[in-house]
């Protein structure tokens, strides 16, 4: 009976743990038609919390920050925004700084087995040295499921064309160490235009997932509609950036519209991240500049999108 109790015990403990360590319950994702999946090929909707860029808050980048999101927000899916360019200390400029702030975040979702997006966060195409960025990070990091690949924030004024030829060489670039591991492609006008990526789509390779941003106040339905049509056309898509205010950061929150949108994301089983774990005086941040730099952070430090996004998390990752 002692026995029988004991096995009963492990059993349900082994279950919590893996409710709570996506990668244990989801391991290898894949994509099959136009759907994220889980490596038995059931659908999977990833939900999680974009930290802000490293050169601005450095501060984040630790593995407290990421247990924290999983364990206390029920993030699934931590995102890493290397900054590339246009702020000071950025990857261009310091190389070491950027790897020292985004590895260990990297290392932290692995040990928590929770998802991470090594996200190159840039609006100008640098062709060169992606390649030779994500080359290393395939190197060292292909070998774990936990990772995926963003490989252009917010493209500006790129064709799609011109994005198809940047993505073409990347995508061939990781895949000579990293044959399975999902690969994020952005989309002209900051990741708005996914109805050319409809039109003509990447081939000749598998596990590709296209992204798409969103800021609530700012875009409505005309982009709701634009991604539901995609999705509809055969087109994975995932949100790797979104928010509950105007497209500026700052703003007007739209509970109303984030919403929507949520339903929407739901209802297709597109995948989402919220931005951004940071402390400047804008909408958007989640943490006022006393937060701790690690949490768990209590209410009186969480700001109001920050206290949406954990709602959000909570509800939807259960």
């Amino acid at each position: 009976m002692k026995k029988l109790l004991s096995i009963a015990i492990t059993l349900i403990i082994t279950l919590q743990v893996q409710a709570t360590a996506p990668v244990k319950q989801w391991g290898q994702l894949q994509v099959i038609g136009n759907q994220l999946c889980d490596q038995q090929g059931t659908p999977v909707v990833l939900r999680g919390v974009s930290l802000g860029w490293h050169n601005i808050w450095p501060r984040f980048y630790n593995k407290k920050v990421v247990k924290t999101l999983k364990d206390d927000w029920n993030a699934t899916v931590i995102r890493a925004a290397m900054g590339v360019t246009t702020v000071e200390d950025n990857y261009m400029d310091n190389p070491t700084f950027a790897l020292q702030c985004i590895e260990p975040v990297i290392k932290a979702a692995i040990k928590n087995n929770v998802y991470v997006i090594i996200d190159w966060h840039s609006h100008e195409m640098h062709t060169a040295k992606a390649k030779e960025f994500f080359s290393m990070m395939a190197q060292k990091y292909g070998k774990y499921p936990h990772v995926i690949y963003e490989l252009y924030n917010e493209p500006v004024e790129d064709s799609w064309e011109d994005l198809k030829q940047y993505a073409t060489e990347i995508i061939t670039e990781i895949r000579k160490y990293d044959p399975d591991n999902i690969i994020l492609m952005g989309c002209p006008h900051w990741d708005q235009d996914i109805h050319l990526v409809a039109e003509s789509p990447l081939q000749g390779f598998s596990n590709i997932m296209y992204t798409l941003h969103f800021y609530a106040s700012t875009h409505k339905e005309y982009l709701r509609d634009r991604m539901e049509d995609a999705v509809k056309r055969g087109i994975p898509i995932f949100v790797s950036e979104s928010g509950v205010t105007e497209a500026s950061g700052d703003g007007k929150i739209d509970e109303e519209s984030q919403q929507l949108w949520l339903d929407r994301m739901e209802q297709l089983k597109v995948s989402w991240l919220i931005w951004s774990l940071s402390d400047k005086n804008e909408s958007c941040s989640m943490l006022l500049p006393r937060a701790t730099s690690t949490g768990p952070w209590p209410d009186d430090v969480i700001k109001r999108s920050g206290k949406l996004t954990r709602q959000y998390l909570r509800k939807y990752n259960r």
